[in-house]
């Protein structure tokens, strides 16, 4: 006797969800007022660069003739710039910032490697006091920098008043602090299995410190000297007081004297010098751009 299976029904197919009808109202509110907040930011962003490239392209020295953007278009002021010392004033300040740049990079992660990597007395005590005095900008012992270097200038003149030497050691006095703090929480996402592993090999901690820390944590390194490189080619206050002589200064202390007087400011130059010192921080932001948001957000994973 044979006996008939049922067979299953198939199963109804899913009801699709209407879709439900944008109306301007309902795309403004979900999504509309996103755009309008992101347009009115870059227009009050993008409105002082727009207005200082205009100036800069103006035939007077002043600013009042560039309150219609760009009335008038002319490259006189920068070709004003050569003769100036605007260029000696490029090659000084480069050489600072990129001098400041790498030996905080070097400084920042040798410390840090040192407060990841090794168990020592003292160890919390000195992250916590690298965080306490950085909270003290260094601008504000200025005048004890000031004493100091014209003492250490008598013993070793290379290192007294307007030297630029000596600027960057000053600066690299600050070095530490919230750099080796970065460092340090991206260092600490480096598993230490991979050093135990070098140790077996028989590499020593130089050569896991060179040859491997280092190339994993290069976005850290990167984002370190981009903000120390930023950070030192606008600096004023220290460098106003530390470097005397017109052929030592660096940018910002050289485009401000072209303003500092009110009688004879010379507008046109001053903006003609401030886009093209801008040319360099832009070209290395764009070089190292893809290293930013890892390297900032990368070292929050494990503190």
């Amino acid at each position: 006797m044979s006996t008939t299976i049922p067979q299953a029904r198939p199963a109804a197919p899913p009801r699709q969800p209407l879709a439900r009808r944008t109306t301007p109202g309902r795309w403004f509110s979900d999504l509309g007022w996103r755009h309008l907040v992101g347009v009115l930011a870059v227009v009050y962003a993008g409105f002082p660069l727009v207005y200082v490239v205009s100036a800069s392209l103006a035939d007077g020295g002043t600013l009042t003739g560039s309150n219609d953007l760009f009335a008038s278009v002319s490259g006189a002021n920068y070709v004003a710039l050569g003769g100036t010392k605007f260029w000696t004033w490029m090659a000084n300040t480069l050489v600072v910032a990129v001098a400041t740049g790498v030996g905080t990079v070097l400084m920042g992660a040798a410390a840090a490697y040192a407060f990841s990597r090794f168990r020592f007395s003292g160890r919390r005590v000195g992250l916590t006091a690298l965080l306490v005095i950085q909270m003290f900008p260094q601008m504000l012992a200025f005048v004890a920098i000031f004493l100091l270097l014209i003492s250490l200038g008598n013993v070793v003149p290379v290192l007294g008043l307007d030297s630029k030497l000596s600027l960057i050691c000053v600066y690299l006095g600050g070095a530490l602090g919230v750099n080796t703090f970065l460092m340090y929480g991206f260092f600490n996402t480096v598993p230490r299995e991979i050093d135990e592993a070098a140790k077996i090999d028989g590499a020593s901690h130089a050569q896991i410190y060179w040859t491997i820390v280092l190339r994993l944590t290069a976005p850290i390194l990167a984002v370190v000297g981009l903000l120390s490189f930023i950070s030192t080619f606008g600096e004023f206050i220290i460098a106003r007081v530390l470097l005397q002589s017109e052929e030592n200064w660096t940018l910002a202390v050289g485009l401000y004297g072209w303003v500092s007087s009110l009688q004879d400011a010379n507008w046109g130059l001053f903006t003609a010098g401030a886009v093209v010192s801008a040319v360099p921080v832009l070209a290395l932001f764009l070089f190292l751009q893809k290293y930013i948001v890892g390297g900032l957000t990368a070292g929050s994973v494990k503190g």
